[in-house]
């Protein structure tokens, strides 16, 4: 009740921050995963392997971390609000080209540029965010930010269920195409973040100092966040195609268990943000990802629907409820100065380390007869006790105040 009561303290300018950063990431995943969905239409489509046709999450992934430095940079020299508008333009106009690709390299090129765009959006979003909101209230927002993410997964796989079979996958990309429509109310409801109005205005050179000064905790997060791209694209990218092809099921079987994934994920994500507010960002993490494996038999070995479903559910409380306390804890760890570049770009810097993932997943899977589960489960138990040391023994600085140096 006193969380509620605190959320409803937020002013209007507040709470238009959260709901536009919320809806932009959730939208910007929506886009992302419409290619998961729909892997291997594409590559049916285009007379190529489902592994040729993967190599497009991998230049949307490595493509990331450039999006996040130039528009971070642009939303430290000029502001949070508009850069997150030419941000959201600029991937929707190309998640609309994308429907219309010709051929597999053009195709591959519109998703490169799709990541560029993709960068930018999570760390401005969550900058304007976490410098506009009271401090208390930092942990629960995170992890509804974060969900954002799952929100997007959820509501690809319920396009496919729903339309896909009367649009095609093309379709489906003319769809993702209306996040344009989220600038309107950016424009609207949303103010600056104060802490970038009311901070000394710096140059590029005092940035690049700042940074310098501060490299440790930038290659730690660096290296922090390859591990946490690697537990969420190594459990998640390749699910659609390990129910379609290992377990034969249907379009609507693989919308219904991807569905209930997301909402796993929403759960942990909420919950765990709230936990990280009271016993501290790195214990949240840590307890969350140690539960994913002793799920993981039951997420990748199961062979009944309902073993099937208990498992993503599970898994993804796990993989969402370390990865809701990342918008704050990032933002936290980041120094003022150079806050709207340093969380997005070592958040996609990461996702770029581990680009070739879902490619080389798909060849462990295809090398042992097309067993998806048996490289979704060597990844996610891995990875998960990964996330856990390099979180249990790093940095923590929680209740920071944005605005200082």
């Amino acid at each position: 009740m006193a969380l509620l009561a605190d959320l409803k303290s937020l002013n209007k300018s507040e709470r238009g921050a959260v709901i536009a950063s919320f809806l932009g990431w959730t939208l910007d995943a929506f886009d992302f995963f419409i290619v998961v969905m729909v892997l291997p239409n594409i590559a049916k489509d285009f007379n190529t392997a489902i592994p040729a046709v993967a190599e497009a999450i991998f230049w949307t992934l490595v493509m990331r971390p450039v999006g996040a430095f130039v528009f971070g940079y642009i939303a430290d020299r000029f502001g949070r609000r508009l850069t997150l508008m030419i941000d959201i333009l600029l991937y929707s106009a190309v998640e609309l080209a994308s429907a219309f690709a010709p051929d597999l390299t053009t195709f591959l090129i519109l998703r490169a540029l799709f990541g560029l765009a993709m960068g930018g959006e999570w760390g401005v979003g969550s900058s304007l965010v976490m410098e506009s909101i009271p401090a208390r209230l930092r942990g629960p927002i995170s992890g509804f930010l974060q969900e954002g993410y799952a929100m997007g997964y959820l509501l690809a796989a319920s396009l496919y269920w729903a339309a896909y079979d009367l649009v095609g996958w093309r379709g489906m990309f003319v769809i993702g195409a209306l996040p344009a429509l989220l600038v309107v109310y950016i424009r609207s409801g949303v103010k600056e973040s104060p802490a970038w109005e009311t901070r000394e205005k710096v140059s590029t050179a005092d940035m690049l100092r700042t940074v310098g000064k501060n490299w440790k905790i930038v290659l730690y997060i660096v290296v922090m966040m390859s591990c946490f791209n690697a537990f969420s694209h190594g459990t998640q990218d390749l699910y659609p195609t390990f129910l379609k092809v290992q377990h034969k099921l249907d379009v609507s079987s693989v919308a219904i268990l991807t569905i209930i994934a997301n909402l796993g994920a929403i759960v942990g994500g909420l919950s765990f943000g709230v936990f990280s507010e009271k016993i501290g960002r790195r214990r949240a993490i840590v307890i969350a990802v140690l539960l994913a494996l002793p799920i993981i038999p039951l997420w990748a070995f199961s062979t009944s629907f309902i073993g099937l479903a208990a498992g993503a559910f599970l898994m993804q409380i796990a993989v969402q409820g370390a990865w809701g306390v990342i918008p704050v804890h990032l933002n936290e760890l980041s120094p003022s100065d150079v806050r709207g570049t340093i969380p997005g770009f070592t958040y996609q810097l990461g996702n770029a380390v581990i680009s070739t993932l879902a490619h080389y997943q798909a060849g462990l899977a295809l090398s042992r007869g097309g067993d998806y589960g048996f490289a979704l489960a060597v990844t996610a138990g891995v990875v998960a006790v990964l996330v856990a040391l390099v979180v249990g023994f790093g940095y923590e600085r929680k209740g920071v105040k944005m605005g200082e140096a």
